[in-house]
């Protein structure tokens, strides 16, 4: 019997995943951005603890596979997506620019869902990701919303631009799907010498987000980026 319910959790963690992500949208299309982006922040919690917890109980199966996938299209795809059609909404040269140039946020789930299919059938992502996975993607574009709360006077005119959010989308659908490896933040042994980038990406994390909040996500994520490029240089050499 208790084999029988623990078999469950990951895939009741992973629907509570895609639970925040529904919930997102609904509050994305309201104007509420800020607590959107929360939901995106707390999917990706219960991303990483539905993984944790099918490592942990030893509970794999290929429904859960493909929920995960489905949940993360939700949460770390449409969701993210929803939030950057509002902010091409709020940019004040939108309507002199293009009145259907705020479509262009929905390419993100577009190339989501191709990134999650690739991750499902790419054997060789076993141990690292191949392009920009769709949790850290999401979590990036749910730092803007913050960013213009926070810094109006700095970045405001630059994030709420549609010049600006047309080419961050093009970057960031180029991201997901780009061959290039990126290290995974799984720490599967304590050997210090092969977790060093990943210490190193803690470290930088730690400080940057202490003293910029939100604000630092995206020079993490191009920190997370450039440590992996030089992990692969030196692995590789």
């Amino acid at each position: 019997m208790r084999k029988r319910v623990t078999k469950h959790v990951p895939n009741a963690i992973t629907c509570a995943n895609l639970f925040s992500g529904c919930i997102g949208i609904v509050l994305a299309f309201q104007d509420n951005l800020i607590f959107a982006a929360y939901c995106i922040f707390l999917a990706a919690i219960f991303d990483f603890f539905d993984g944790l917890a099918s490592r942990v109980l030893q509970s794999f199966s290929n429904i859960g596979k493909d929920l995960d996938s489905l949940a993360d299209m939700v949460s770390f795809g449409v969701l993210p997506s929803v939030i950057l059609y509002k902010l091409f909404l709020l940019a004040p040269q939108i309507g002199s620019v293009s009145t259907y140039l705020n479509f262009a946020a929905f390419l993100i789930p577009v190339f989501s869902a191709l990134r999650l299919a690739k991750f499902n059938n790419d054997v060789r992502q076993a141990e690292s990701f191949i392009g920009l996975p769709t949790p850290a993607n999401a979590i990036l574009i749910a730092s803007l919303p913050f960013i213009v709360k926070d810094y109006p006077y700095l970045w405001r005119d630059y994030v709420l631009n549609p010049y600006f959010l047309a080419c961050f989308v093009l970057l960031m659908c180029f991201l997901l799907v780009v061959e290039l490896p990126l290290m995974s933040l799984k720490f599967k042994s304590r050997d210090r010498e092969k977790n060093i980038y990943r210490y190193l990406l803690l470290l930088f994390s730690a400080i940057l987000i202490l003293f910029f909040k939100f604000a630092a996500i995206p020079v993490v994520i191009a920190i997370y980026i450039a440590l992996s490029v030089i992990q692969l240089k030196f692995t590789t050499s």
